[in-house]
Order: structure tokens, then sequence, then C-alpha cells
């Protein structure tokens, strides 16, 4: 696996736009849940200040009087610290999971704005790892994490000022070896920090490539792979428990630490404090309750090993967040475009060309209209740049030069989701969502009835089948329609797009998954399903694509022959040569009766 994150540190300032617009957002829970805080803290120092009267005024000069005062000050007290710490786990609890829940949902509608070129150089484990888990440090910015830590040092600076008042030297003793402390954990965390970064992004490629090996479980098995995918995936659960222990360590060094920094405290306060005691200079309560605040100072900065390491990885989360949320969504600049309107479907190429790295072409000056209602088929070998065409059409990318007319408009100048809400694609790889098959259907328009899904399954040949299994349309289909055949899927995938009533049709390879009979039945609903809309087919079959109004034969990035089917015939070229291949090779039975002979094996013989 590939490490960047070792390179790469924390970048505070982009980090801080976000824990800033939180803070802001939450600002009115964060200031009712300080407040309760400081009550709790304020009241925490009431059991401590009664030491001292327990000891001098009680016990030291006989004051009986006041034994059963100070008690039942000190039980008030302890209860309402107790009241007020369970009011701001309230509040603030609250306040973080509905902070996390607003974080989840706002970076998750942002990755689905992303450009497809994005997630094609993206995991799908890195992407659930943004949402899911470092939305979870939020909890440590907008919960009891940063306002525990500020209600700490206010209490600290409140108890500072009890223990100069009661020994001022000794005070200034203590604070030394506190700062010693301090140091200590600063550079610990400087040490900590790049392994907190680290670690998220470890967990994300871990996710990653677990997510992949359960999803095509099948093409492992089918390899035998089993072993290579368990040692890909030890490898990364390793690397990410090494993660794990180092930062254990070190911040099991920083407790270990604190631990000596008490008992140093207590050394100062036994030979100062008890040598005072011995001189006067101090009473017996004076020094049992400067123990006591002297803990109440120690407490914030001991804190700071487990909230200072918490609102670290808080702050790594949200500095990957910002990384997703600083790339432009695809539709950022649709308020500034002009409206789509209603769409006649007229596609025109005019001069494109597109790379998807420098210096490699993929299209070469691609120029071609068609025309509103028409079908335009798209013919060629491998690699040859048909689906790169389809993406342009669907928007999917854009063009390095040249434009994509629609009705005579730049598609770069139309709203991006209005042009796409006409468009029904049928993609060669037909994803099916785990639900229903009605729900998968009616993907396309979440308001049908089944009246109308019922219509479009009858046209897409679906209700064959779906009739057949006990449930019928609600029948599961399983993780991208397991359950189903690849036929089926493909059917189910044409009846969605038929559900669509789309101005601008996609058929990528529509018919590949299905036998020739039931493709025989699918083609006359995608003859009807074509009519009156703009349609775009890839498709290996020759023989689909012989009532096309026109055919593009593509090689190499550009567009070598173009006609109807007879037209293209006549030319005796390249369309000619593959058709006659793939025909032959039926005709001689090169291929078993019955079975597809595709153009892509026609490609392959010489």
């Amino acid at each position: 696996m590939s490490d960047p994150a070792k390179k790469k540190k924390i970048n505070y300032s982009k980090a801080m736009i976000e824990a800033r617009a939180l803070l802001w957002h939450h600002r009115w829970r964060l200031a009712l849940g300080l407040s309760l805080m400081l009550v709790t803290r304020a009241m925490s120092l009431v059991l401590p200040a009664s030491t001292k009267y327990v000891i001098d005024e009680v016990i030291g000069k006989g004051r009986s009087e006041m034994l059963s005062k100070v008690a039942f000050l000190a039980l008030g007290a302890t209860v309402i610290q107790a009241i007020t710490a369970f009011a701001v786990a309230q509040v603030l609890g609250v306040a973080a999971q509905r902070a996390i829940t607003e974080m989840r949902k706002r970076v998750h509608a942002h990755i689905e704005r992303l450009p497809v070129s994005y997630f094609d150089s993206m995991k799908t484990g890195q992407l659930i790892s943004r949402i899911m888990q470092d939305a979870e440090g939020v909890r440590n910015l907008v919960g009891t994490g940063l306002v525990q830590l500020t209600g700490g040092l206010v209490s600290a600076v409140l108890c500072l000022g009890v223990l100069f008042y009661l020994n001022w030297k000794m005070t200034l003793l203590t604070i030394g070896v506190l700062a010693v402390f301090g140091g200590v954990m600063s550079y610990a965390f400087k040490k900590l920090r790049p392994l907190f970064r680290e670690r998220g992004e470890i967990s994300a490629q871990v996710t990653g490539r677990l997510t992949e090996s359960l999803a095509g479980i099948r093409v492992v098995k089918a390899y035998t792979a089993e072993r290579r995918e368990k040692l890909v995936f030890a490898r990364g659960v390793h690397k990410l428990f090494r993660n794990i222990a180092q930062s254990m360590t070190g911040v099991s060094f920083v407790m270990a630490f604190s631990s000596m920094i008490v008992g140093a405290i207590g050394m100062v306060i036994f030979l100062f404090g008890g040598g005072a005691v011995l001189r006067g200079e101090m009473t017996i309560g004076d020094l049992f309750m400067y123990a006591a605040f002297t803990g109440m100072v120690a407490m914030p900065v001991v804190e700071l090993a487990s909230i200072g390491t918490q609102i670290t990885e808080a702050f790594a989360g949200l500095d990957r967040i910002r990384e997703v949320l600083d790339v432009s969504g695809e539709d950022a600049d649709d308020a500034s475009k002009a409206t789509v309107g209603e769409l006649r479907g007229d596609i025109a190429f005019d001069n494109v060309s597109f790379e998807y790295q420098a210096g490699a072409p993929v299209l070469k000056n691609i120029s071609f209209e068609a025309p509103a209602g028409s079908t335009t088929a798209l013919v060629g070998s491998s690699g040859s740049g048909k689906s790169t065409m389809i993406s342009l059409v669907m928007n999917f990318n854009q063009p390095g030069s040249g434009r994509v007319l629609v009705d005579g408009r730049d598609l770069q100048e139309l709203k991006m989701r209005e042009f796409r809400s006409n468009l029904g694609v049928v993609f060669q790889e037909n994803f099916l969502f785990d639900g229903t098959i009605a729900e998968n259907i009616s993907f396309a328009q979440p308001g049908a009835t089944r009246a109308q899904i019922e219509e479009a399954c009858a046209i897409a040949h679906c209700s064959e089948f779906i009739e057949r299994f006990e449930k019928g349309y609600d029948t599961i289909v399983g993780e991208r329609g397991v359950k189903l055949s690849g036929g089926q899927r493909q059917r189910v995938a044409i009846a969605r797009a038929i559900l669509a009533d789309p101005k601008i049709l996609i058929l990528d390879e529509a018919t590949s998954s299905l036998d020739s009979e039931s493709e025989a039945l699918i083609q006359d609903g995608l003859r009807a399903l074509r009519h009156g809309r703009t349609t775009f087919v890839i498709a290996h079959r020759l023989s689909t694509i012989r009532t096309a109004n026109q055919i593009l034969v593509v090689e190499a990035g550009e567009i070598v022959e173009r006609g109807s089917h007879a037209e293209l015939m006549a030319m005796d070229g390249r369309y000619r040569d593959l058709h006659d291949r793939q025909y032959a090779f039926e005709q001689n039975q090169f291929i078993n009766p019955g079975e597809d002979f595709t153009l892509q094996q026609a490609v392959a013989v010489k």
C-alpha cells in the first residue's frame, strides 16, 4: 500500500476553518454547556476547601457547632456538582451527536456532487472513511472534550489564586514542576499528531481494499485468490496495528509521566509544606487544603493527556474532511448557467478532443450531429473512444477542446442537473441496489405507481421472470442485484430507463447479457423506446444496429466512417470488414450454434 500519510502533516489552517464553523454553529449549546461546567467546577472546590475548617476550626479549636454546617455545605455542593455534570453530558452529548450527523450528511452530499473523474482516482473505502469515521472526531470539539478542558483551565486559575494565597513560595515550585510536565506533553503531542493523521489514512486504505475484496468475492473465488487477499488484508491490518501500538506507547508514556508529576508535586508538599507547618507559617488545615487544591490545578494538566489527544484526532479528521470539501462539485457553477428548458434533444460534437492524461489523446477532433429523435450507433474496437464519447454526452467529462452542443447551445453553459434529468441510461455493467425489483425500476422516477412500473416491465419483458418469483415485484435483488441473472439485471435496467421517459437515451451494449431469444424480444421494446428520442447506442453485435439513422465507426479516437448500415456496407471499408468477419464466423460455426459473436471477437481475428 502506498503511504502518503507519512509525509503529510495536519493542515491546521484548513482544519480550523471547519472547527470555527462547527463551534459557531453550536455556540449556544456550547455556551450553556460551559456555564454548567463552570458551576460544576465551582462546586468541586467546596469539598477541598472544607478540609481547612474541619481540621483547624472543628478539630483544632473544638467548634463542634460548625461540623454539621460544613458537612451539609459539602453535601449540597456535591449534589449540585452531580446534577450539573449530568446536564453537561446531556446538553453537549446531544450537540455532539447532532454535529456528527450533520457533518456526515454534508460530506456525503458533497461527495455525491463530485465529478466522475474524482471517483476514478479514489477508493470507495476511503470515501466511506471520510463520511463515517472522520466525522466522529467532531464529538471532541462540540462535545464535552473542549468544554471540559476550558472549564478545567478556568478552575485551575482559580485554584492557583488560592494556592498563592496559602503559600506563594511553594506554589512557584509547584508551577515549575507543572511547567516541566507541560513541556514534555507538548513534545509528546508533536510526535503523536503524525501518527493520528497516518492512522486515518491507513484505516481508509484497509477499508477500501476490504470493500473491493468483498464486492469482488466471485472473482476472488474463481481464481482461488483467497490466500492472496488474506495476505493483503493482513499486511494492511498489521500496518494499522503498528500505528496504533506506537500511538498507545506514546499515550502510555504521557500517562506514566503524569503519575511521576503527581509524585513530584507530593514531594514538594511534604518537604516545603511540612516545613512551613513546623515553622508555624501554615496550619495543618492549610496544608490539607493546599494539597487538595494542588490536585485541582494538576487535574486539567493531566487531562491534557487524553483530551489533547482527542482534539488532535478531531483536527486530523477535519483536515481530511476539508480535503474532500475543497474539491469543487461538478455543479458548483450551475447557479450562473442557463436553464435547459424544453429539450428537443439535438446533440452535436463540434471539433471535440479529449484526453485523460496529458499527451495521450483519446478523442481527436470529433465532429458529428445527432438530430433530435434520431439513433446514432457507435462501433469500433475496444479503446477506440466510444465510451468516452458517451461520457461527454452525459457530461461526466468535459471536452479538452471543442464543444458538445445541445439544441445548438454549449452543454457547458447549461445547468448540469437539469440536463441530466433528461437522460435515460442502460450501462453494460448494470448496477442494482439492494432493494426490491420495484424500487430499482422506480429509481428513475421515485413517485411512479405500480401500474407504471408494470407497464415499463412489460416493454422490457421483465414481467416474464418477475411473476415467477414468490414475492413478484417485492422480491429483494440483493447487493448489486446478485440474486438475479445477468440478463435479468439488464432487463430491469432497461425497464428503469423506460420508466425515466428520457429525451436522450444511452444504450451501452444494452443487450449484451441476453440470449438471442430474449434479445429479439427486447429489441422490439427498445425500438418502441427509441421512437421520438435521441438515442446513442454502443453495440458489438452489428445486427442490432441496422435500423440506426447513422452509424459512426470509431478507431483510435477518430471517426473513420459514417453513414447508415446500407451506406457503410456499400463503402466496402472498415465497417464492411467487421460485418463480414462477424457474419462469416457465425455461418461457419467457429462458435457454437446459438452463441453470440461480438465485434471484439471479430476485431481479434485477422
